[in-house]
């Protein structure tokens, strides 16, 4: 199973910040607030929720498919999609299904996957809708996907930059790569690469097969 924002693709220079004002905005004209209430507001949700929205959702009944589309909407997409070098060739290398499992919103990880000529490779697409509303690191997300797929998770590996979706993967049983180039990786962090283009060489260690 893959993450897709800064593990696929380089989302931090251009989407992220896009997404962030567009969060920032939404909360300014629903909520009612100032630039830096909103922008306080989106963050905490952030951290206390795994998403911005499920903390609308809980706390101010905000719709979720009004709030991801209004959130979520890319002129110039194809623009501000930094590629990961060789990403496409190297998961068309790697043995088994695959699963994308995002937390945004449907047609923006359709969207990307397009753009990075990766639809084909994919078996299934889980963005927040799919899993309802329950984004990563929440336990419900993983186990509706879990359930659906028909996952078993001790052969199941799931590659991610964040820490916190690896650990509850690790929790259900999963073997966990983490995308990042910091140094240290703790103990439930089964291999850690810099780039999936490094994958193929750790599968051994993942226990895959060639």
């Amino acid at each position: 199973m893959f993450d897709l924002d800064n593990t696929l693709h380089d989302a931090t220079p251009h989407i992220f910040p896009h997404i962030n004002r567009s969060m920032t905005a939404y909360l300014r004209e629903h909520l009612l607030l100032d630039e830096a209430g909103a922008s306080d507001l989106r963050v905490r949700y952030w951290h206390r929720y795994g998403a911005t929205l499920l903390g609308l959702m809980r706390h101010h009944g905000t719709d979720p498919d009004h709030f991801l589309r209004a959130t979520h909407q890319f002129p110039e997409l194809r623009r501000m999609v930094v590629r990961e070098r060789a990403a496409l060739a190297t998961i068309r290398r790697l043995p088994g299904r695959k699963i994308l499992f995002s937390n945004s919103p449907a047609h923006y990880a359709h969207a990307v996957l397009d753009i990075l000529g990766l639809t084909p490779l994919f078996d299934a697409v889980y963005a927040i809708e799919q899993v309802r509303y329950q984004p990563k690191p929440l336990p419900g997300g993983f186990r509706r996907l879990i359930s659906n797929e028909r996952v078993i998770p001790r052969r199941a590996v799931m590659v991610d930059d964040s820490l916190p979706n690896l650990r509850v993967a690790r929790l259900l049983g999963m073997k966990t790569v983490w995308v990042s180039a910091l140094p240290r990786a703790p103990d439930y962090v089964t291999v850690k690469v810099t780039s999936v283009r490094q994958l193929p060489r750790v599968l051994d260690r993942l226990g895959l097969a060639r």
